[in-house]
């Protein structure tokens, strides 16, 4: 199958969305917490939190503002400039899929979705206690994405909260012990599986793979 922009353009709008949101692969699934000015715990599922830098240590994710479509989360964001990203594990998919709706906004997903929300060391945005890796950010700025009216939230890490046994001294996280859910397109949900590890790439430490046999050539 080869498409061009134009076959894109024009083909069915549900077909163009779920083929362009799975193009991309498997993405985290993470879910992001606020609270509102009334005191409304919100919870939302989100795809595309990506990794911005270590030092500082900053995350961003990508949505679109509140006058093209109602978005609590992005006001909260806003307003109390802070917010949560919550990991979310297999045995919390179902769950977490359904934060998605369109509850009004008095209502919080918390409950609906039958998550735990927890405030912890004076932080001012919910936290999901079931999540086993959560993360307090603060709101640093919101890049405007003029091609498509979307916005990168930014946020720089002030807390981070993971258990001991799904983390190495070398500082990285085992996502498969911790059932890691991924998400492909919008509502395709994977297990997360590691199958290899390897070292810092450096010239003259590569593999000879003109040589190497590997899956590709048998």
């Amino acid at each position: 199958m080869h498409l061009t922009f134009n076959d894109i353009q024009s083909s069915d709008r549900k077909f163009r969305i779920n083929l362009i949101n799975s193009i991309t692969g498997i993405k985290p699934a993470n879910l992001i917490g606020t609270v509102s000015e009334d005191g409304i715990n919100n919870l939302a599922i989100i795809s595309s939190v990506v990794h911005l830098g270590s030092h500082p240590p900053l995350i961003g994710f990508i949505m679109r503002p509140k006058h093209q479509v109602k978005r609590d989360t992005f006001e909260n964001i806003v307003t109390t400039e802070n917010f949560t990203i919550n990991q979310v594990s297999t045995k919390m998919i179902k769950r977490a899929h359904y934060t998605s709706a369109k509850f009004d906004e008095t209502i919080s997903e918390f409950e609906e979705c039958n998550f735990s929300s927890e405030f912890l060391d004076g932080f001012s945005a919910p936290y999901v206690k079931e999540s086993k890796l959560k993360i307090g950010l603060q709101h640093l700025e919101s890049i405007p994405i003029k091609a498509n009216k979307t916005l990168m939230i930014v946020g720089q890490v002030e807390h981070l909260y993971i258990d001991d046994n799904f983390i190495d001294p070398k500082g990285y996280i085992n996502l498969e012990s911790m059932n890691s859910a991924g998400i492909g397109g919008l509502n395709s949900y994977y297990e997360l599986n590691k199958v290899a590890e390897y070292p810092y790439a450096r010239i003259g430490e590569i593999p000879d793979f003109k040589h190497e046999k590997t899956a590709s050539s048998i």
